[in-house]
């Protein structure tokens, strides 16, 4: 018996006319898992989100959900629940009535209906402001409330689209915790639209980066972080410098590169010359020009650790030798 938290994709394309927003695209969402959709604005990820849930139609290829296929099923009969970016709550209902609303569609009496919604509530933190109304609640308050929603119909896949976009840094890194402990207790798969790379890395078992409709890799977040397969995952990802090396190009991380004062010995050593420091609190980010390039489009990129800078600050202006182990070049598919 296939875990019904678990989700195939085959070959599925989302077509608006001649447009393509996703581009037959296959993958698995193992169950019980955190999986983010990733990729920059326009890349296909939200289509796909939509498609799962049942908000956006299929045009070729075909969504199972555990062993039942869901393709051409309506919204409530398919075993998942979306969470939507603008919380879409009921501004006239209470907390509980918000959060039981979906059971009251079903038939479900008050008392009953009620009693599921206070459960949900203490799950999310949110039981003592049952009988507030949506506009009394902050921003971080009515997300719990929406999740507390979502997860009432008790969904095998709960589907979440950008859903800390609209929330302070803070409340940001809080909820991101929130969200994976929820994950884990209730051992359904989550799927999350975001184009956050922090937050990718942060919450997923399995990232997904998506490009012009297509899926760029898949991979764990170490696999997806440390080892790039194209040059777009290693440039959107960040952390990375891509440069030509022989025959291939290849990434390299930003913190494993050394800056030299002068010549390493038996060393290649890349001549460069330093154009922006930037200081980031436990690390300074520097940005070098090749030697001989005036202003180079795509400058090297080197994260130094606060404590060696303070001991051999660099300045603006200055010729420095870039060095790397060979093992740490990383070698690119595309």
């Amino acid at each position: 018996m296939m875990d019904k938290s678990a989700a195939e994709l085959i070959s599925v394309t989302k077509s608006y006319g001649q447009s393509i927003a996703v581009d037959s695209i296959s993958l698995k969402i193992p169950g019980n898992s955190y999986t983010c959709l990733l990729g920059p604005s326009g890349c296909g990820k939200s289509s796909t989100l939509r498609m799962i849930a049942g908000h956006e139609s299929v045009s070729k290829g075909d969504i199972l959900l555990g062993d039942k296929n869901i393709t051409d099923l309506p919204p409530a009969e398919r075993g998942t629940a979306m969470m939507f970016q603008n919380y879409a709550l009921f501004p006239h209902l209470s907390v509980a009535d918000n959060v039981a609303f979906s059971l009251k569609m079903k038939g479900v009496e008050k008392q009953a209906r009620l009693s599921e919604a206070m459960k949900l509530l203490e799950l999310v933190d949110m039981a003592n402001f049952a009988s507030r109304l949506p506009a009394q609640l902050s921003g971080g308050q009515q997300q719990r409330v929406a999740l507390a929603r979502a997860l009432i119909t008790n969904p095998s896949i709960l589907l979440l689209d950008e859903p800390l976009s609209a929330l302070d840094p803070f409340l940001r890194l809080r909820m991101r915790s929130e969200l994976k402990r929820l994950q884990r207790e209730l051992g359904i798969s989550f799927i999350h639209v975001t184009h956050s790379q922090d937050e990718a890395l942060s919450l997923a078992d399995q990232i997904i980066v998506m490009n012009k409709g297509r899926i760029e890799q898949i991979g764990s977040a170490q696999d997806v972080f440390n080892q790039p397969q194209t040059q777009f995952v290693a440039k959107f990802m960040g952390g990375h410098n891509v440069m030509h090396d022989g025959q291939a190009n290849v990434a390299i991380r930003s913190d494993k590169i050394k800056i030299a004062r002068s010549m390493p010995e038996g060393s290649a050593g890349v001549q460069a010359v330093v154009r922006e420091i930037e200081y980031l609190g436990t690390s300074f980010s520097v940005a070098l020009n090749s030697a001989g390039e005036a202003a180079d489009p795509n400058p090297i990129s080197v994260t130094v650790p606060d404590a060696l800078f303070s001991q051999e600050p660099l300045e603006i202006g200055q010729t420095v030798f870039l060095d790397w182990k060979p093992g740490d070049a990383h070698r690119l598919a595309s």
